[in-house]
């Protein structure tokens, strides 16, 4: 069963797990190639400026398919080399994807975001909460370590400290607490959320397409790089906006007082 439902609305995609009887487990065989082709698709649509992923039903995602795991099914059975080309091939598959995606991702988080799900909100670039979610990367509690990156990318958004405390006692929190901590930016009634979302995601899709597309790249380089690197990075990097026609847009826009109309020329 397909987990992605993609929907475009103008500049805008919405990507919806959907698989809301199994609170949209992740990482069945099969999972890494559809995230990987969707969003390839989004990459190579210069259209796409802005993305939306939220869950279908009453979860964004409990992770992994816990069932799966106790009867070995679903890539989870064999021997431990089979076990790691499982991860590599597919479940590493679905986070590379989006950590690779070009446009800037907001995910919606809907209700419960556990384990690998908890992960990949936390890869999106922004994250608004319904005050009915949580998140939780439970890992420890089932006797598995976090086996898609989260030791990496928990603590760059909460910092070592709160990081170590959710990953080392495997506590859910829940909405209010996880934006005290900067794990979402804002929280929402569970009714106004993709309106919020979709709301944010308008106003980044008003921005010139490739320049937008160039920020997210920087930052996310940023993460590793030094500083004199990120300096070389936006010196090679600038003159081109200089000579496109967005940024000639932008400048007599804010001459004239009127708003900028980007076409990505």
């Amino acid at each position: 069963m397909a987990i992605l439902r993609i929907e475009k609305r103008g500049h805008v995609a919405i990507l919806t797990l959907d698989r809301p009887d199994t609170l949209n487990a992740l990482g069945a065989e099969g999972d890494g190639a559809e995230f990987a082709a969707a969003c390839e698709a989004l990459n190579d649509d210069i259209e796409v400026r802005c993305a939306i992923l939220t869950g279908a039903g009453r979860a964004f995602s409990a992770g992994g398919n816990v069932k799966a795991m106790r009867d070995r099914t679903e890539g989870f059975g064999g021997s431990a080399v089979d076990l790691r080309n499982f991860y590599r091939t597919n479940v590493h598959r679905i986070a590379r994807a989006i950590h690779g995606l070009d446009v800037p991702l907001i995910a919606a988080v809907n209700g419960p975001a556990i384990g690998l799900g908890c992960d990949v909100a936390c890869l999106c670039d922004m994250r608004i909460a319904s005050d009915e979610a949580r998140f939780g990367v439970t890992f420890l509690k089932i006797g598995l370590v976090p086996g898609d990156g989260g030791t990496w990318i928990l603590p760059r958004i909460v910092g070592p400290s709160r990081a170590a405390e959710l990953l080392y006692t495997g506590d859910i929190i829940d909405a209010r607490t996880a934006c005290e901590w900067g794990l979402v930016s804002r929280v929402v009634g569970q009714d106004a959320l993709l309106d919020s979302a979709f709301e944010l995601a308008e106003r980044i899709a008003r921005m010139p397409p490739h320049a937008l597309r160039l920020t997210k790249r920087m930052m996310r380089q940023g993460q590793t790089l030094g500083y004199d690197a990120a300096l070389d990075l936006a010196a090679s990097t600038q003159p081109l906006m200089h000579l496109g026609d967005d940024h000639m847009e932008g400048i007599n826009a804010l001459l004239e007082r009127r708003e900028p109309r980007f076409t990505g020329d």
